[in-house]
């Protein structure tokens, strides 16, 4: 038996758990083996480095982590889903490192993956490498940067509108809040295409994968928390000037406008203007 999943091992496993991939979780399983080692091999991990998985299915990406010698954490919130990973794991690859965290993603930290007994590791994770569900991506994506800070090398498979707006730089029509926000972690790039007919059930959009290298926080975490409030201010009226933008933020127009000039920047611009360092040093201007 082969060590990684092909299309009628993906139908037969959700048929015998009576699994219908459903819209409301994102659930669109990769059936195709050749894909899958091509994003293991994209991620480009050291060797023997712990992976946070999110969302494994039927265990696609799961198995080809393994495969490639890396102990793997995985995080499904469905509880069939859940409990057949380790049996499908064992079968294909007897005694595989592998750790199954029965949660929802958003509600997952480093105390929570501390407390799991990684067999063959106690190591915790270095790297995230998902098939992320695509209706929440983003929320997951920022959440699990936040929250498990050993997390040194991200790619994940994403909707490609998604993915092109994390990579996106200032004045791009796609620049927003999620840009600014993901950019705080080190800096992001698409990292290939994914055939939409890899997936079971096609999806009926296009995926890519994007990824980033985790660098130096660029100031405290009181920081990152001020500049997100500001971009999503920045973003939420991006047709307004900065200083119209911001005045709720900030209590008026007239305050809005002395923050932007404290931190040289032009209050009449508008969001998609500023980059990443703008709105840093507008965060590390501002009064908590």
């Amino acid at each position: 038996m082969s060590a990684l999943l092909g299309p009628a091992e993906v139908r037969d496993l959700a048929d015998q758990l009576g699994v219908q991939p459903t819209k409301r979780l994102g659930q669109n399983f990769v059936h195709d083996a050749n894909t899958v080692r091509r994003i293991v091999a994209a991620a480009g991990l050291p060797a023997g480095a712990t992976v946070l998985e999110v969302g494994p299915g039927l265990g696609s990406l799961t198995l080809g982590l393994l495969e490639a010698g890396h102990p793997v954490i995985a995080v499904e919130i469905d509880a069939r889903l859940a409990a057949q990973l380790p049996r499908t794991v064992e079968q294909m690859q007897p005694d595989a490192p592998l750790t199954v965290v029965t949660a929802d993603a958003m509600r997952v930290d480093s105390a929570a993956l501390r407390v799991t007994e990684l067999a063959g590791s106690s190591a915790p994770p270095t790297a995230l490498v998902a098939n992320l569900p695509y209706n929440i991506s983003v929320p997951v994506l920022l959440h699990l940067l936040a929250t498990v800070p050993t997390l040194d090398r991200t790619l994940v498979m994403v909707q490609a509108e998604v993915g092109h707006r994390i990579a996106a730089p200032p004045g791009s029509k796609v620049y927003g809040s999620p840009s600014v926000k993901a950019r705080w972690y080190g800096p992001w790039r698409v990292e290939g295409t994914i055939s939409r007919q890899v997936f079971w059930p096609v999806p009926n959009v296009d995926s890519v994968l994007v990824g980033m290298t985790r660098t130096p926080p660029p100031g405290s975490e009181a920081d990152r928390i001020r500049l997100g409030k500001i971009v999503d201010a920045a973003f939420g009226q991006r047709r307004k000037m900065l200083r119209q933008a911001l005045a709720e933020l900030y209590g008026s127009s007239a305050a809005a406008t002395s923050a932007l000039e404290a931190a040289g920047l032009d209050p009449t611009a508008r969001g998609e203007q500023l980059g990443f360092d703008d709105y840093l040093r507008l965060a590390q201007a501002s009064p908590s």
